[in-house]
């Protein structure tokens, strides 16, 4: 099992948090989010667990008391898919910042969106710098010893494996074999189909994302074609079922239809992300798997590529895991916009967090307020009607907070 299945993920706090660190922990009269509804209760923290939920969890015993009168008590948010890491390395193309830095900084702004648990989406064959073999291990091993030595909050890896990336197989094996995964998907980004099925749509992506120029571009796509020709399926069919002997859930991405969808299945998939029509996800609903949509499409009111509105797939119950893809300011305020479109907020809640949980096998432990889980809590306020983080607490912990609402 991978470090995020054995519960390692934020198991050591941060340094600048124990200031806040007490053994027993409340935080009274909050709207809070359970998986069933929303109710005005006080919540009791215990030896970093949920020890109480109650209408009056009493005024004494406690080391720290948070007010939370007016405001949500909701679970920490669970992203299962955010690769803002690599634009937090490579915030230009071929300009890059020294990892540690990117990734402690970059830390601290999720726990202030209210996310408690990160999977890091890290891409192996699309080309950008990071996306080289070598940085992607050297990351991948910082957010291992990371995690080890300590963390604000709870940190795994999603590795996006890209069919065509022939020599990246190995590397993907030994990360599997070494325990540093914690989700796999499969990715095919190849021109003319899935996410780039619009003529010229994938070679626009790479000349704004990567600076080349038109023959350059000509040039990475002849390349990508041949290499697509050569991959061996089976090898990769072989490579999740490997991931799944070892507990970790596989993703498809960018399904576009029946055939693709059984395809994942093949492939021993439990989850379609972003599905790019209103058919193919309800097909991959009906096939038991969970589907996966971006909190950016939600928040600009439709995906960028003019594929799928979120809110249309949510509307038919085909849609049920939310994430921030590439852009995890959004989570937050996607959970609560869900709301204002008549999706009760308990829903909303549970899309990015409990039913993320359940995605990843973690829903015993994670995902949502109930006794005996983990105490991953977020404080939320409104802001000029912004849903805005407060307070985040990890493990009983407070991480971050903050009192611009004074």
């Amino acid at each position: 099992m991978s470090g995020f299945g054995t519960g390692k993920m934020g198991r050591n706090l941060p340094e600048e948090g124990e200031w806040f660190m007490g053994n027993r922990m409340k935080i009274k009269g909050g709207l809070v989010v359970r998986p069933d509804g929303v109710s005005q209760r006080d919540l009791a923290i215990e030896g970093g667990v949920i020890s109480s939920i109650s209408a009056d969890a009493g005024e004494v015993g406690y080391d720290q008391v948070i007010d939370a009168e007016g405001a949500w008590v909701l679970p920490g948010l669970i992203d299962i898919h955010c690769d803002a890491i690599e634009k937090e390395v490579e915030p230009r193309p071929n300009t890059l910042f020294p990892l540690e830095m990117a990734f402690l900084q970059f830390e601290r702004k999720l726990a202030g969106h209210g996310i408690t648990t990160m999977l890091h989406s890290l891409s192996l064959g699309v080309g950008l710098s990071l996306r080289g073999e070598h940085l992607v291990a050297e990351m991948i091993g910082l957010i291992a010893s990371m995690r080890q030595e300590r963390a604000m909050i709870r940190h795994g890896v999603h590795l996006r494996y890209e069919v065509s990336h022939l020599t990246g197989f190995e590397l993907a094996q030994k990360l599997l074999d070494d325990g540093l995964l914690d989700y796999l998907s499969l990715m095919d980004h190849a021109p003319g189909q899935g996410q780039y099925h619009r003529p010229g749509a994938f070679q626009r992506y790479v000349m704004k994302n990567q600076g080349v120029s038109v023959d350059e571009v000509a040039v990475i796509v002849e390349e990508l074609q041949e290499r697509r020709s050569r991959v061996d399926w089976s090898k990769l069919k072989a490579l999740t079922a490997q991931a799944r002997s070892r507990g970790i859930a596989v993703a498809s991405h960018d399904d576009d239809s029946e055939a693709a969808v059984n395809r994942s299945l093949d492939f021993q998939a439990t989850v379609s992300e972003f599905p790019l029509t209103l058919e193919t996800a309800r097909y991959a609903t009906a096939q038991g798997m969970g589907v996966c949509v971006g909190a950016p499409n939600i928040v600009r009111g439709g995906s960028h590529d003019g594929n799928l509105k979120a809110v249309e797939a949510i509307r038919e119950g085909v849609a049920d895991i939310l994430c921030s893809d590439y852009h995890p300011a959004s989570l937050l305020h996607a959970v609560f916009q869900l709301e204002t479109e008549g999706l009760p907020l308990h829903q909303a809640v549970n899309m990015a967090s409990l039913n993320a949980a359940r995605a990843l096998g973690r829903a015993d432990s994670i995902g949502s307020i109930e006794l005996g889980k983990a105490a991953d809590v977020i404080i939320v306020r409104k802001v000029r009607g912004i849903p805005l983080v407060h307070s985040t607490i990890v493990g009983g912990v407070v991480v971050h907070a903050t009192k611009d609402f004074v």
